[in-house]
């Protein structure tokens, strides 16, 4: 969807090779609206010259005005190094107009040649954009910070990029209580000790890179904030986009809408090509009479424009991508919780395997002790809902080597089940840890009549998963495929699929197989996957459910759905964009873990699909959608 219009007049300022200090470039410009002049400050990049002994470019700031914001006069330098902490160069300025005074954050180099620790930001103010007052402010590497131009609960706030030069980086936010706090060594060194409790999750990729934009613009609907994302950039093949965000008025750590997807990438001949071709980078933006003014540097070579209706892009923004597939929480959940009368279960209860048999839905959780060891508790359900029965001691529990602990308070033991019956057996993958070693994939069977039972003879488990590889997230296939086996598992951040004539597994016969799906671009579907209950099969192809999680600041666990083909389930039919569950409720969002869902368990009742999960690592939830809905989502996403 179209929704910003490039300016005819494009590129609205160029470098000017008569005049020294921005002969070579001028870009990233930032507007500050007075009553009938748009002051605008940009980056300007000089000839070559000789600058603290050495010959190169210089990068100082320069400054221009306006009466239309597109044409602009009275070009000259503004902001230049005069302290050790800029004396290579100011970059990129920033400008937000608050309380009487125009505050400019911009890029500051301390060193030569340039390195993350003399790469951080300044600020100068001003009242007038002719004389400044500047200071130093972060004391760590850092790019692109911007004020808010109102303040957050009573608070000065700014949005700024952490790490830029010494990745992986993050957006984050610093509220201030005093003005002074901006320049303050102790509090920068204070907000850096806690930077991941500061992070705005925008990120999607681990691939991917992203940097503050424009200044946040207040709206009625909450801040909106244009940053730069720069898809694939760790993997070699680049490309810029200008993407924004909807963060909440009073909580802008938290993202209300999103447009998940570029606004604007290089097209143009003038975006296209110069001193760094295919780039645009959004660096300022004014809403006037309902339309959005969005300046951005492009082929770090110029400044151009853009303009957008706001209630259009609000509207684009806060619509849903897909119609969305209702879930519904059992209103009494959680339904397992940790009993600190049970040694065994004193901790957490979490992350459950499910089957239904016998009338009953049978549930096999990990439980955890405060010493951190896990084993599996039992407990059942008629209803799906209610627990009926929870068993005093453990039903599983580690009884070899590759299981026992080795490092004193460390997790250790059998953790995360998936069982799938079989004929009369039922399949049991977990992960198999022992504290020290990677974790792998471990198998056990056991008779469906003795499991009704509740006699235990389970057969000794058996490592499937190599040596020396991380390994989680098995499970078997309900049917054999030509006679032979169809394991699923999670190989480093994919999902594979292998099929095996015999379960017979040792050197040279580990499970193996090749790749199903791969992480990808998307909110929180990007660093890495794993299945959550085993495949169920249906009329349109076998239903797989799967978990993501984020590279975003948040880190946080959610649950998407695949389509894989009935007879060769090597072939994804179709896979979600969106979400179809993630963390809401309160025992979802605080735990052990924060904001995880967890499925290792689904059954179906007739259209229900019954979704049994760990909630942030602590306790067990269940939750239903309508298997219809679900698959027709899926259909209308091939």
């Amino acid at each position: 969807m179209v929704l910003f219009t490039r300016s005819t007049k494009n590129p609205i300022l160029e470098p000017d090779p008569k005049t020294s200090w921005e002969a070579s470039a001028v870009m990233n410009g930032c507007p500050a609206q007075g009553f009938l002049t748009t002051h605008f400050l940009y980056r300007a990049v000089s000839e070559p010259q000789s600058f603290q002994g050495a010959i190169r470019e210089v990068s100082t700031i320069g400054y221009a005005r306006s009466t239309d914001g597109v044409h602009f006069r009275d070009r000259r330098q503004f902001i230049v190094p005069t302290h050790d902490w800029d004396k290579f160069g100011c970059e990129d300025p920033r400008v937000t107009k608050l309380d009487g005074k125009y505050y400019i954050f911009y890029t500051a180099l301390s060193t030569y040649p340039f390195g993350p620790e003399g790469i951080r930001t300044g600020l100068a103010l001003t009242t007038d954009f002719h004389h400044v007052r500047k200071h130093p402010v972060t004391t760590f590497n850092s790019k692109a910070m911007a004020l808010f131009p109102g303040r957050v609960k009573g608070k000065m706030a700014a949005v700024l990029t952490v790490h830029t030069d010494r990745p992986p980086a993050y957006i984050a936010l610093a509220l201030f209580d005093r003005e002074d706090d901006m320049w303050s060594p102790d509090y920068w060194n204070r907000w850096h000790a806690t930077l991941e409790d500061h992070i705005i999750p925008i990120q999607r990729s681990p691939n991917d890179h992203f940097e503050v934009g424009a200044p946040p613009l207040k709206t009625e609907k909450g801040w909106l904030f244009f940053y730069s994302y720069i898809r694939n950039y760790f993997a070699g093949s680049p490309t810029f986009g200008i993407e924004a965000v909807l963060l909440d008025r009073d909580d802008p750590q938290r993202v209300i809408a999103s447009t998940r997807e570029a606004l604007l990438t290089p097209e143009e001949e003038y975006e296209r090509n110069g001193k760094v071709p295919n780039i645009v980078f959004p660096s300022g933006a004014f809403i006037k009479k309902g339309t959005i003014h969005l300046y951005y540097g492009v082929a770090d070579t110029r400044c151009a424009l853009a303009t957008a209706k706001l209630d259009a892009l609000l509207k684009y923004m806060q619509t849903p991508r897909s119609r969305a597939v209702p879930i519904e929480r059992f209103s009494r959940n959680p339904i397992i919780e940790p009993d600190a009368s049970r040694p065994w279960e004193a901790k957490a209860t979490f992350n459950p395997t499910a089957i239904h048999e016998g009338g009953k839905t049978h549930l096999l959780y990990r439980a955890m002790s405060l010493e951190n060891t896990s084993v599996f508790g039992y407990a059942a359900t008629i209803d799906g809902f209610r627990i009926e029965e929870r068993l005093p001691r453990p039903a599983y529990f580690p009884r070899e080597t590759f299981e026992m602990k080795k490092v004193p308070g460390a997790n250790s033991g059998c953790e995360d089940p998936r069982i799938t019956k079989i004929g009369s057996t039922l399949y049991m993958c977990y992960t198999a840890f022992d504290g020290k070693d990677y974790p792998r994939v471990a198998l056990t069977t056991i008779p469906v009549a003795d499991f009704l039972a509740k006699r235990w003879n389970w057969t000794t488990p058996l490592l499937i998963s190599p040596p020396g590889t991380p390994d989680k997230d098995a499970a078997f296939f309900p049917k054999l495929f030509n006679g032979t086996y169809a394991i699923l598992h999670r190989l480093g951040e994919s999902i594979w699929i292998d099929f095996r004539d015999s379960l017979e597994f040792g050197e040279g016969k580990w499970l193996d197989g090749e790749i199903l799906m791969k992480p990808r671009d998307g909110d929180r579907d990007s660093r890495k996957i794993g299945i959550t209950g085993p495949p169920i099969e249906t009329e349109k192809g076998w239903l797989l459910l799967y978990h993501g999680i984020s590279k975003s600041g948040d880190r946080h666990y959610d649950v998407r759905a695949a389509l894989l083909d009935l007879h060769d389930p090597r072939k994804v039919i179709a896979r979600t964009t969106d979400t179809i569950f993630e963390p809401d409720a309160p025992y979802e969002r605080e735990g052990i873990v924060p904001n995880v869902v967890f499925p290792c368990g689904l059954v179906t009742r007739g259209d229900q699909l019954f979704i049994y999960y760990g909630a942030a690592d602590r306790v067990v939830g269940v939750a239903t959608m309508s298997m219809k809905a679900l698959l027709e989502k899926l259909l209308a996403e091939r």
